[in-house]
């Protein structure tokens, strides 16, 4: 079809020189399709570069612990991808012998990949003529063909990879996936694409209909919500602080943070001082200040947190305090981090 070939004439002449493109290696594809979920090339490179580094193999992953992992992935956000990372790599290192499943449904069995993970890894390392289906590709396709079906539906998702395997090139799919994914990456971008050299333009249903702004259609985001945090950093006079783990499901699993109170709205500094007990002796001298009088925002993807950070000096034991020396040893969220690096304990 002449929309394919279009794909691998283009990328075959604009492709970026990336580093898991050097290899056909399914770790690598693997951990480079993992680690650009939901992030820009340019962000993942270094953590793609700082993970081959560290763990040359997928052995090398699964040895590691689950705290130099989280470590070496602070501030990519998502945490949650490298658990799964961790555990997918522990589950072919003692399930496959250290190598990875060759076909698409094997490879949806790991933890953590979903049809356009294993797609990609089924493709590029294995040469199957498996569709991906990415943002990138559904902006492409929805914009060529002149689809207004919402991506993130369950009607547009089966649509658009029924489309995406008619249009695929199987012969060369291997290039054709990542041609088509890098075309809506630099060339079809989300916003004011440079239609003007588009070798795709003359067959362009929304460059025709001039429609280009309204494709492709999603379904409305859910609802952000607003949760307010404060942070108790305590620090002694022997400069000990104190680190937690946070548990359960939510945001920022096993990362650690200082002693939390979270709360509904804003509150005062009594109720920070009844929680202070959990964590010191407060029969000690204790001095309290609120750190930021402006509430720090940090935004997540349905959430945004309004923080507050309280210092605690005390002369008292901390339990289980940590010297603020080790602090940079612990993954922290990207929060605790641009803290840690601007207060002067």
């Amino acid at each position: 079809m002449i929309f394919s070939k279009q794909i691998l004439l283009w990328y075959a002449e604009n492709k970026r020189n990336l580093p898991w493109r050097n290899t056909t290696n399914p770790y690598n594809i693997w951990l480079s399709e993992i680690m650009l979920q939901q992030t820009r090339v340019a962000q993942g490179t270094p953590y793609y570069l700082k993970f081959v580094k560290n763990f040359p193999t997928i052995q090398d992953l699964a040895s590691a612990s689950e705290e130099e992992v989280l470590k070496l992935w602070q501030g990519l956000g998502y945490y949650s991808r490298a658990r799964n990372l961790h555990a997918t790599a522990k589950i072919v290192s003692d399930t496959y012998n250290g190598v990875f499943p060759n076909t698409y449904k094997e490879l949806l069995k790991l933890k953590g990949v979903g049809d356009y993970t294993a797609s990609a890894i089924a493709s590029i390392s294995f040469n199957l003529p498996e569709p991906v289906v990415d943002g990138n590709v559904y902006r492409v396709l929805s914009r060529f063909f002149g689809i207004a079906l919402p991506i993130n539906s369950t009607e547009g998702v089966k649509h658009f990879k029924d489309l995406a395997r008619k249009v695929m090139d199987s012969d060369d799919i291997r290039d054709y996936n990542q041609g088509i994914m890098e075309f809506g990456a630099i060339q079809c971008t989300p916003k004011s694409p440079n239609c003007s050299v588009c070798p795709l333009k003359n067959n362009c249903v929304s460059y025709k209909d001039n429609r280009i702004g309204e494709l492709p259609v999603k379904l409305k985001k859910i609802k952000v919500k607003i949760r307010y945090f404060n942070y108790l950093v305590i620090v002694n006079n022997n400069n000990e602080t104190y680190l937690q783990k946070r548990i359960g499901k939510g945001i920022w699993q096993n990362l650690y943070e200082f002693p939390l109170v979270e709360a509904e709205n804003e509150i005062d500094e009594n109720i920070i001082l009844s929680k202070l007990s959990q964590f010191i002796d407060i029969d000690e001298s204790v001095d309290l200040v609120k750190h930021n009088s402006d509430k720090v925002v940090h935004k997540l993807s349905h959430q945004h947190l309004y923080t507050t950070f309280w210092i605690v000096s005390s002369e008292g034991e901390i339990l289980n305090g940590i010297p603020v020396e080790d602090l940079g040893k612990y993954p922290v969220p990207v929060l605790i981090a641009d803290f840690i690096k601007t207060f002067n304990f």
